[in-house]
């Protein structure tokens, strides 16, 4: 199965393009709950066994695995078992370095995880990027146009044609040759996004920055549906994973998920 149709089966069985963000703090888990790599365990199990009819995929931020050392790399690597068969797993390490290490990288996150997507820097170019490009089952998410604050920095630099973030829009559809990269579009970006779609229109996307950081789905929605070719997974983390910090915990989740899926739909 290539990587699209993959994430077609997936949105079809959810319902909707959603994903959900898994972002663990030890410090933020429920009261009841130990704060350790144990208690992140089960608060992540909770979490997927309520929302695993609903979502299309799940997204963990590496980083916060990392930071739990040699624990947080044993929970990655069991996070597979606990998703449903349908959903996508999307390891978010933002990575890109040269070709050689970007092989074990490969190699940790499709191998390892077994996820089947993640997310790279092009900054070093689309060559050095092509260890995760070669395999049509396994998805690839170029940073393009983020919405964190001080993104403009670089992204909106001018080039002889637009901005940069345009012109990375513009490089990952001629590296599509197995047709499995998509673009990282924050939904803090709807002008950002309209041009993207106009250079790169059958591109998936992933968007984050709704929720907490303020995006709006309904309008980011309202410019995918000018475009037929368009797929698009949006991303909450912290407004469901946190709904509560309660022993109901799981069930709010579930609620916030079904909130946000109605949202899209």
């Amino acid at each position: 199965m290539t990587f699209l149709q993959s994430w077609d089966r997936a949105v079809d069985k959810a319902g909707a393009p959603l994903c959900v963000g898994l972002d663990p703090l030890p410090e933020k888990l429920p009261a009841h709950l130990e704060s350790s790599p144990e208690g992140v365990w089960h608060f992540l199990e909770e979490i997927i066994h309520a929302t695993s009819d609903i979502a299309a995929a799940y997204k963990p931020n590496l980083a916060f695995f990392e930071a739990l050392g040699a624990s947080g790399w044993e929970i990655l690597e069991k996070l597979r078992a606990l998703l449903p068969p349908h959903a996508l797993l999307i390891a978010d390490g933002k990575l890109g370095d040269i070709s050689s290490t970007n092989e074990q990288y490969a190699a940790a996150i499709f191998e390892r995880i077994h996820a089947d997507a993640l997310t790279v820097n092009p900054y070093l170019g689309g060559e050095a990027l092509e260890p995760f490009l070669r395999n049509p089952a396994k998805g690839v998410f170029v940073l393009c146009a983020t919405s964190n604050p001080g993104a403009e920095e670089f992204q909106e630099l001018p080039m002889a044609d637009g901005f940069l973030f345009e012109e990375v829009a513009r490089r990952a559809n001629t590296w599509n040759r197995n047709r499995n990269i998509g673009l990282v579009v924050g939904t803090t970006r709807p002008d950002a996004l309209a041009r993207i779609q106009e250079l790169a229109p059958e591109l998936p996307l992933l968007l984050p920055g709704s929720g907490a950081q303020g995006g709006s789905a309904k309008d980011i929605a309202r410019v995918l549906l000018q475009n037929p070719q368009s797929r698009g997974l949006f991303v909450w983390a912290r407004s469901i994973i946190y709904a509560s910090s309660g022993k109901d915990f799981a069930s709010a989740a579930r609620e916030a998920a079904i909130k946000c899926r109605d949202e899209l739909i």
